[in-house]
């Protein structure tokens, strides 16, 4: 594979503040920037020197040359990352490893699908848009994207929207934030967002923030990081963040940061791991990651990690197979992966695994479900496993889907 130069952006008449890369190109890309914000202030496209690192802090001394690109400003700095270099060698020397069942999970998500009127699929029937999201996202991590009818799953798709614009967890349910970035995701993975009226999704999203720059799950107001995170998330892959006030919800992200580097639900709220992924994700997104301590954050992340390799989300509990994406997505965003045993975590997520049957459970032998089969699939595609199509941290997409909707690079 040729080297792939890292690119930055780096915002106009500030040269000496430390920059976040952010992504990796192909070379000889041609980067359009889109923008629906007015003003003189710009920002500059860098290419710095080949590396393998994903959304890594760069001094200013490394850069090599300005190449004479700029775009306007945009609230998201987060031209994607092209597929990056993979180093299977550790997996591949690892004889005690066992190896990921990839086609028997195919084979259990598939099942799932099925199951409209099973005991399960009923206690989940609120979430089943988050569910078609973790089921569909781990068929084309697999490589298996094409074994689903792409009309009926758009089909069913539309049918949960309100004519609010928003998205209800299954058809008839209310609104949500959360079902809304769950609908625009799915249809994202199968290149369909232009069937909805993005205008329409992008204005119910926006009216959901409040005054001091938070955002409400719904109507009923209450409020969260997780839906700071969602209506950033869900603006950026609509190209509308320009409809939020992304400065003041930055800053409502930045005040439930806590004296142990963590990030919490609402100010003051204790520090987890799913709630880091959130406000770091939204930062990432927003081009907000220099504001927070990188150091401190990182060591509260990689203390989750416990003696079995498996990552836990708050002190003294147990690990569960979902935070190897909350914590190590987390980690990736702010360049302190190498700070934890990847290779441990790899074997965790690798045991937790249903060899006979497929699927993933939260710890070894426990019950597999949907949710904990897309998180290990997806933790092991930000550990670089074999096999497994690398997925973006900061969006939970594919990469190659990320590039689509943000750089327009069709594969």
């Amino acid at each position: 594979m040729t080297s792939l130069p890292i690119i930055e952006i780096a915002q106009s008449g500030d040269p000496d503040r430390e920059r976040s890369a952010i992504g990796i190109v192909r070379s000889g890309t041609r980067i359009a920037g889109r923008s629906s914000v007015s003003g003189n202030s710009g920002w500059n496209i860098w290419v710095l020197e080949p590396l393998t690192l994903v959304h890594s802090t760069i001094p200013h001394k490394q850069r090599i040359t300005q190449r004479g690109f700029n775009i306007s400003r945009h609230h998201t700095t987060s031209l994607r990352l092209e597929q990056r270099r993979r180093n299977q060698t550790s997996f591949a020397e690892t004889s005690e490893m066992v190896e990921l069942a990839a086609r028997k999970h195919v084979q259990f998500i598939l099942s799932k699908a099925q199951e409209k009127d099973s005991y399960e699929s009923v206690l989940m029937e609120h979430i089943r848009l988050n569910g078609a999201y973790w089921c569909l996202t781990t068929l084309d991590l697999l490589g298996k994207l094409d074994t689903v009818d792409v009309n009926e799953v758009v089909s069913e798709v539309l049918q949960c929207q309100h004519e609010s614009g928003g998205f209800g967890g299954n058809i008839g349910h209310d609104p949500h934030i959360l079902y809304t970035l769950s609908a625009v995701q799915v249809l994202a993975l199968f290149d369909n967002v232009d069937v909805l009226d993005i205008e329409k999704v992008a204005n119910y999203v926006a009216g959901l923030q409040n005054e001091d720059g938070s955002f409400s799950g719904d109507i009923w107001g209450e409020v969260d990081t997780r839906f700071s995170y969602i209506a950033i998330c869900c603006l950026a892959l609509l190209h509308r963040l320009d409809k939020i006030n992304v400065e003041k919800a930055v800053d409502y992200i930045l005040s439930c940061k806590n004296h142990d580097g963590g990030f919490g639900c609402t100010p003051g709220g204790e520090s987890h791991a799913g709630q880091i992924f959130c406000c770091v994700g939204a930062l990432a997104i927003t081009g907000s990651l220099h504001r927070i301590d990188k150091d401190l954050l990182g060591w509260w992340l990689c203390e989750r990690q416990v003696k079995a390799g498996g990552l836990n989300g708050r002190p003294e509990k147990l690990p569960d197979v979902c935070y190897s994406w909350w914590v190590l997505s987390s980690l990736i965003m702010i360049d302190r992966v190498h700070w934890i045993d990847k290779e441990k975590l790899a074997k965790f997520i690798l045991d937790c695994q249903d060899i006979e049957n497929g699927g993933i459970s939260d710890r070894p032998d426990d019950a597999c479900d949907a949710y904990h089969t897309y998180f290990g699939v997806a933790g092991l595609s930000l550990l670089e496993y074999p096999g497994v199509k690398p997925i973006d941290p900061a969006y939970a997409l594919p990469v190659d889907v990320v590039n689509r909707i943000i750089l327009g690079i069709k594969e």
